[in-house]
């Protein structure tokens, strides 16, 4: 099977769950409130319940755990703290409210298909930006949070990186709109970051 039909496979399966969280923004909460929060959709309360058991996702290994995945592989679950229901659902209602009509972004960032990471590793490594998209490039790490696409360099950040490469080349992105792009797509885990 070649890439392009593996991307559009993955990328249909993104957009189709990515469909099943619909919801308004949940609003912040305090300590007490967070470790006791309960999501109220059926569909991503399941999604929650089921990927905050998954260990594909994690810091170590870099780009080879990416293409040490199966065609059908996926990186689940964090890879740091334990997930935050929260977050989690403010992540997902972010995402696809926010940057929905972007096929290319994944809408749950605990549950990324090998596939779509490793193309957008590839991408990365194959493309240089101009000078001009490289200050924009370099102000969204400015503006983020984790100093770019995640806190470690990891399959995340790479293939993140490629990501906002192919946003600010083919979309037009602004450095604010790839910051937040991260954001909504940390997978460390935890309730940082996402407010």
């Amino acid at each position: 099977m070649n890439k392009q039909i593996l991307f559009a496979s993955a990328t249909a399966f993104v957009v189709v769950s990515g469909a099943l969280f619909l919801g308004s923004t949940p609003r912040s909460l305090n300590d007490d409130e967070r470790s006791t929060y309960v999501i109220t959709n059926t569909a991503l309360a399941a999604q929650f319940e089921d990927l905050s058991s998954k260990t594909t996702n994690s810091c170590g290994g870099g780009k080879a755990v990416v293409f040490g995945l199966p065609e059908d592989g996926r990186l689940q679950g964090s890879c740091c703290e334990a997930m935050d229901a929260h977050s989690y659902e403010e992540q997902i209602t972010g995402l696809k409210e926010t940057y929905g009509e972007y096929d290319i972004i994944p809408f749950d960032p605990y549950d990324v298909p090998a596939p779509w990471a490793q193309q957008m590793i590839e991408y990365s490594d194959q493309t240089t930006l101009t000078s001009e998209q490289q200050a924009l490039y370099d102000e969204a790490v400015e503006l983020s949070e984790e100093g770019g696409p995640c806190c470690c360099v990891c399959w995340h950040w790479y293939a993140y990186e490629g990501l906002a490469k192919h946003l600010i080349i083919n979309e037009n992105f602004t450095a604010e709109q790839i910051a937040e792009v991260w954001e909504l797509s940390d997978a460390c885990g935890g309730s940082s970051g996402h407010h």
